[in-house]
């Protein structure tokens, strides 16, 4: 996959399996758990972004899909409230299926 560069963070990011639901960025006791809804996708990844929103920190593919969502845990101490962060979905682009 290619993208722009992401500035790492002093360790790299490790993802845990997480949970498929809720929907969503979910704060638990064990981090924060994304789930996606992505059907088409053939990966999905998670950026972290800097306390301002201003640059990407780090990229991480989400590690597991059950059905159609992907998803992922990431734990303290990145994963906690307040995390900035994006999500980058790859896939087909085709305009008149809606895809893309």
């Amino acid at each position: 996959m290619s993208g722009a560069p992401a500035l790492p963070l002093a360790e790299p990011l490790h993802l845990l399996a997480g949970e498929p639901s809720p929907p969503g960025a979910t704060l638990t006791d064990e981090g924060v758990n994304f789930a996606l809804y992505a059907s088409h996708a053939d990966a999905v990844e998670l950026c972290v972004f800097d306390s301002l929103g201003e640059r990407e920190l780090a990229r991480v593919r989400l590690p597991m899909r059950t059905e159609n969502v992907w998803h992922g845990l990431l734990p303290p101490p990145v994963g906690t409230a307040g995390l900035g962060y994006g999500e980058r979905v790859y896939g087909p682009i085709a305009p008149t299926r809606g895809l893309g």
